[in-house]
């Protein structure tokens, strides 16, 4: 059982009419908890999410792909932006959380390179990010839809993280449709079986046949934030002159922070007179 990277694996089984994925985030959920060290309530919350943020962004199929999932939940609850692309870079932020999800929405914008992203928003009627899950696919997507992710985080440390999505394709019968539900009967607390399987483990177990039939197709998504220096200066250059030396005047020095990766971006006069003089 390999969990020193991220896995998901995609195939069809059930005579190729239900897609199933599995994964394992673990690696993913522990970066995100070291870079943004949340308590382990919301912890559990954040890495369901970015195990449900690395599914969807593997299922991209333009390499200009891209997906977020947005939960701004009621009083007390979560705010989260998670966001992930077709190479499977992941990352997120997040704030509170002591009250769970009840009483917030669900945003997933989908954008897979067309030029018209996809934009899907529910309310979460629980605390239980996979049922959620569920009826954003229910309701936005009108695509029948199983989902299981789970975070086991004790005192900023997660001992297992990852999921199972299986969806039902164009055409399922009632036998095979039947079969997804059964299946997914056994996945009601999936960290035990992704704890004692892995991800791999899970799938020659649970669905030895489709996997001795080969076609399973796997990836390996990362928490890993697309900013850099160079993309701030580009940021900071389109505030002007005019405004980029009165930033100096009056705080000494220009700051950008990055949430996804709690980095600090800072640039001093020195700074801003040789972006300006090689713009």
């Amino acid at each position: 059982m390999n969990h020193t990277s991220n896995q998901l694996y995609k195939c069809l089984v059930y005579d190729g009419q239900i897609s199933l994925s599995v994964l394992d985030t673990k690696p993913l959920v522990q970066r995100a908890l070291d870079i943004h060290r949340p308590d382990d309530k919301t912890g559990k919350i954040f890495g369901c999410l970015l195990t449900a943020c690395a599914y969807m962004a593997g299922c991209l199929k333009s390499p200009k792909g891209a997906v977020s999932l947005t939960v701004k939940a009621g009083e007390g609850g979560c705010t989260v932006s998670v966001s992930g692309d077709s190479r499977g870079h992941i990352r997120g932020c997040i704030d509170g959380g002591d009250n769970g999800l009840k009483g917030g929405t669900l945003t997933v914008i989908k954008d897979d390179g067309f030029s018209r992203p996809f934009v899907g928003t529910c309310l979460m009627e629980s605390d239980d990010v996979s049922q959620n899950l569920e009826e954003y696919f229910r309701q936005s997507e009108q695509i029948a839809t199983r989902v299981r992710v789970s975070a086991d985080v004790e005192n900023g440390v997660c001992k297992t993280a990852g999921g199972i999505v299986m969806q039902q394709l164009p055409g399922t019968s009632e036998e095979n449709a039947e079969k997804c539900e059964e299946r997914m009967r056994a996945f009601e607390n999936f960290s035990y079986p992704l704890s004692r399987l892995g991800a791999e483990g899970i799938l020659r177990e649970y669905f030895a046949e489709e996997y001795q039939k080969g076609g399973v197709y796997l990836t390996f998504p990362e928490y890993k934030c697309n900013c850099s220096r160079k993309k701030i200066e580009g940021v900071i250059l389109s505030l002007g002159k005019d405004e980029l030396y009165k930033i100096l005047e009056e705080e000494g020095k220009i700051s950008v922070h990055c949430h996804y990766c709690n980095t600090d971006y800072t640039f001093d006069k020195a700074d801003v007179d040789g972006l300006l003089k090689n713009a």
